[in-house]
C-alpha cells in the first residue's frame, strides 16, 4: 500500500506547480499611469486574468521607465518584454508600412483614416506576423499638432525653429534636412527637459499628450492644422503569445480588439477636451494657457502644397511604395463615395 502511495503523491507533486504556473506578459509603453492610453491596457490585463482564471498576467510598464519606443522595440527584439503598446512612430520599426496610416496631411478626418486602415489592416498584420509579432488592437492617439514657443501660422515660420524628432528615424531626419527645417533629434522622454534648455522650440503631438506632459506650458501656441493622425497598436511577440494554451487565445484576442475600439472611441472625444482645458487653463492651477493659432486658407493651402510636395520622397524612403499607392487610391476612394465625409 506504501509502495503505491508514495509514487502517486510524488507524480501530484510534480503536476501541481504545472497547474499552477502563471504566464507573464511583459508589457513597456510611453503612456503614463492614470492615462486614458493605461487606464485601458490595465483593464485589459484584468479581464485577461478573468477570463484565464488568472494564470495570464499583464505586467505594464508604464510611462517610459523602460525608455523610449526605439528602446521598447529592442527590449521586445531581445525578449526582455514581450509585448508593446506603441504609437505609430516605434510601429513603424517593427514593420515600416505602418506608416502609410499617417502619412502628412494625407487624411482629413477619421472617417476617412477608418476607411483605409481597416481595409489595410488585414495586409499589415500579415506583415507584422512574418516579423515575429501578433497585433492585438489598433488604436490612435488623435491628430498631431504641432506646439511651439512661438505662434506659426506658415510653414516658414516653422523652419525657423528647433524642431523635435524621434531619435533613430535617420530617413525622416534627412527629410525634415532636405526641405530646409532644423530638426533636432531626441528620445520623447527628453521633450520637456528639451524645450526648458532651449534645445527644442517646436513639437509634433496631439493635443492630449501634450496636456497629460504639461508640454504646453512651456510651448504654449498650437497651431490647427492637422498634420497627421497618429496612429498605435499594441503587439505581442508570437513567441509569448504561443505559451498561452491555444483554448483561451481566442477569447484573450477578442478581449484585447474590444479594448482597442475602446481606446479608440474614448481617446477621439478627449482630444477636444484637451484643447479646451489647455486654453481655459486648469481649474485651480496659475498656468499657463494655450493660445491656439489658426491657418486660414491661404496658409492651409501653403502647408497643404509643401507637404504634398515631399510624398515623392516619402514614398519609397519612408513608406514602402505600394502601401502609399493603396492608402492614397483607398482615401481616394473614400472621398469619391462619401459626400461631406471631410471634416
Amino acid at each position: 500500500m506504501t509502495r503505491r502511495i508514495v509514487p502517486c503523491l510524488a507524480l501530484l507533486a510534480l503536476l501541481a506547480p504545472a497547474r499552477a504556473q502563471q504566464i507573464e506578459i511583459k508589457m513597456a509603453t510611453l503612456a503614463p499611469e492614470a492615462s486614458p492610453w493605461y487606464e485601458v491596457l490595465a483593464r485589459m490585463g484584468e479581464r485577461w486574468k478573468a477570463i484565464s482564471g488568472g494564470k495570464v498576467k499583464l505586467t505594464i510598464f508604464a510611462g517610459g521607465v523602460l525608455g523610449d519606443e526605439p528602446d521598447m522595440v529592442n527590449k521586445l527584439r531581445i525578449r526582455q518584454v514581450s509585448a508593446v503598446a506603441l504609437s505609430g512612430a516605434g510601429m513603424s520599426m517593427i514593420e515600416p508600412g505602418v506608416g502609410a496610416l499617417q502619412i502628412p496631411m494625407m487624411f482629413d478626418s477619421y472617417e476617412e483614416l477608418d476607411y483605409v486602415r481597416d481595409r489595410m489592416a488585414p495586409t499589415l498584420e500579415k506583415m507584422i506576423d512574418a516579423r515575429g509579432y501578433l497585433v492585438l488592437n489598433w488604436g490612435d492617439a488623435g491628430w498631431v499638432r504641432f506646439f511651439t514657443k512661438t505662434p506659426v501660422n506658415r510653414l516658414d515660420d516653422l523652419r525657423k525653429l528647433k524642431l523635435f524628432t524621434w531619435a533613430g528615424g535617420n530617413d525622416e531626419l534627412e527629410l525634415w534636412k532636405t526641405n530646409r527645417f532644423k530638426p533636432v533629434p531626441l528620445a520623447a522622454t527628453d521633450i520637456l527637459m528639451g524645450l526648458k534648455t532651449g534645445l527644442i522650440d517646436a513639437v509634433p503631438t496631439t493635443p492630449l499628450y501634450a496636456l497629460w506632459n504639461q508640454i504646453f506650458g512651456i510651448a504654449s501656441y498650437m497651431s490647427d492644422v492637422k498634420w497627421a493622425p497618429l496612429v498605435g497598436a499594441t503587439v505581442v511577440s508570437k513567441a509569448a503569445w504561443e505559451r498561452i494554451p491555444a483554448a483561451e487565445r481566442d477569447p484573450l484576442m477578442q478581449e484585447a480588439r474590444a479594448r482597442g475600439l475602446e481606446m479608440r472611441s474614448s481617446i477621439r472625444g478627449m482630444g477636444d477636451a484637451a484643447i479646451k482645458t489647455m486654453t481655459q487653463g486648469q481649474a485651480g492651477k496659475r498656468s499657463a494657457k494655450l493660445v491656439v493659432v489658426h491657418a486660414d486658407d491661404a496658409s492651409l493651402a501653403d502647408w497643404r502644397k509643401e507637404t504634398e510636395a515631399a510624398y515623392p520622397k516619402i514614398r519609397g524612403d519612408i513608406v514602402p511604395a505600394p502601401l502609399f499607392d493603396t492608402a492614397r487610391q483607398l482615401r481616394d476612394e473614400y472621398r469619391a463615395k462619401s459626400s461631406g465625409g471631410r471634416k
